[in-house]
Order: C-alpha cells, then structure tokens, then sequence
C-alpha cells in the first residue's frame, strides 16, 4: 500500500480497515463535517458526531473549550485517554482533520484519519445508518492544554514573517493574491484586508488531496513541500489559513505523512491577520 511510504502510516487508514473495527471497543469514529447537518441524514455505524463550532469552540471568547470542557466533551462520547479515535468528515476530511489537531491540542495521542472520508465512504456503498450510538461515559482526566507544542498566535507567525522562516498559507489562490477575502463560492465573513502574511509560501490544501478525497502518495507529497517548496524536515514551520481548518488538513500532512515535527497551526489565520491594525499585508502584483 503506498500509505506504508508515510512516515507514519498508521495514522491513516483506509475503507477496509475501519469496516473490519466497525465493532472493536477500542476504537471510536468521530465524524466532523463543515455542514454539521450531514451527520443525521446518516453516518458511519457507531460513530460519534463532534461539531466543530457547537463542541469544540468557547461561546464567547474566540478560543477553544477548557480542558474541563474536552474532558466532558471526551467522557460523554465513550472516549478514555486510551481510545483510538478515527476521524473522518465531507470535503476530503478537512474539519476531520480540524477535529483531530483540536484533540492533539489537548495531548489525545491516539488519533487516525480514514482516508478519502465521507464522500469515498458512501461512494464505494460502505454501510451507513441513522442509528445514534450511546456508549457507556468514559473516564477522561482533565488534560493540559499544548499550544506552545502545534499552535500558533499572531506574534509568532510575525516573527516567523521577519525572520525569513517558513510560513505556508494554504488558502485558494485568490485570496492568497488578496483579489478575494473569502474562499471560491463562500460568503464573505468579515475580513476587512485582502492578501497574505509577507514572506508566505501559497500551497493550497487541496494540493495535498487527490480527486476521491485521498491523500497524495508519500513521494508526490515529498515533491511539492520538501522539492518544490523546499521545507526540511528540521524547520520550524507555521500553516495557517482563514480561521485554521484548510491549514490543518496540511499540518496533518505535514507532521504524519512526511513526518516534519516542528510544524504549528496558526488558527487565527487571516481573519486575525486581515482584519488587525496594522499588521503587514502583502499583495501579488
């Protein structure tokens, strides 16, 4: 399988792997989606729905839960510290991937992606349902909080921008050029200033993403971030895109698939940056 190629392989696993855990106590599948409708039109059996706004994010602050708040969060979907969670979701796993960098934030160490997500699912007539699980509450310890470990803030992608490190905006080509402030096809949400953090590579996500969803095999990753871009594997980088969720689907690809292990998610990426006084913007000609 050319996912043994990745550097860590087992993160990723695929159709037939997941259908064969369906059952295994081990294991939960935790589907995460941009429509947070999708999951009760029918979902994988036995997994869990996490919404990305409604259980993940503060109410008020613009910041994540409380490790209070995850423990619960954790205890009410079955899941223990030494739960396997599978992630998975629409749009080639993009909040799946968001969802799992939110459970690394709070140290879950044991975390999967299924490949292709919910669309390669229900096109290759895996089994779905519209049964919700109700699993017996875990036990989940109140964690510590990593930002310092995979998150990033304004002051260091700015110090990242004057330094000459490596910053990777994974936005749509427009809105790296600052000809749009919002993604293809979206509403605009807000974001006063258009362009990208001076310095910053433009390597949109989907790069990353084959057609069906999957992730690009270990050598075509290898071309376009380590030959073409030309990150190594001991820089320190920063990804970040509108609100951090395109840019985790790369922080994914960049620590678990090419294994580089300095890599952090700036997750109030440009609708921080773009909306901030005087924060330095710079534009494609």
């Amino acid at each position: 399988m050319a996912t043994k190629k990745y550097s860590h392989p087992e993160t990723v696993v695929d159709a037939d792997w997941l259908q064969e855990h369906l059952d295994d106590p081990t294991i939960r599948i935790i589907e995460s989606n941009e429509d947070v409708l999708l999951y009760d039109t029918g979902h994988i059996p036995g997994a869990v729905h996490i919404d990305w706004r409604r259980d993940l994010q503060d109410p008020v602050i613009r910041d994540y839960i409380g490790p209070r708040s995850f423990a619960e969060l954790c205890e009410y979907t079955g899941i223990g510290p030494e739960t396997t969670c599978v992630f998975y979701g629409d749009k080639a796993n993009w909040w799946a991937c968001y969802a799992l960098w939110t459970f690394r934030l709070f140290g879950h160490e044991r975390v999967k992606v299924l490949n292709g997500g919910r669309d390669k699912w229900i096109k290759d007539h895996r089994p779905m349902t519209r049964q919700k699980p109700h699993y017996p509450h875990a036990r989940y310890p109140i964690p510590e909080r990593r930002d310092e470990l995979i998150r990033a803030f304004y002051d260091d992608a700015l110090a990242f921008s004057q330094a000459g490190k490596p910053l990777v905006d994974v936005r749509s080509p427009g809105e790296f050029r600052g000809e749009i402030t919002h993604m293809p096809e979206y509403p605009q949400e807000g974001v006063l200033r258009g362009g990208h953090i001076p310095g910053a590579h433009g390597i949109p996500w989907t790069t990353a993403a084959n057609d069906d969803g999957t992730f690009k095999s270990a050598e075509e990753l290898h071309k376009i971030y380590t030959r073409e871009l030309g990150l190594k594997p001991n820089d320190e980088i920063i990804v970040y895109c509108r609100i951090g969720e395109r840019s985790s689907h790369t922080w994914f690809v960049l620590t678990y698939l090419l294994g580089f292990k300095k890599v952090r998610n700036y997750d109030g990426s440009w609708t921080e940056w773009g909306n901030r006084v005087r924060a330095p913007i710079e534009r494609c000609p």
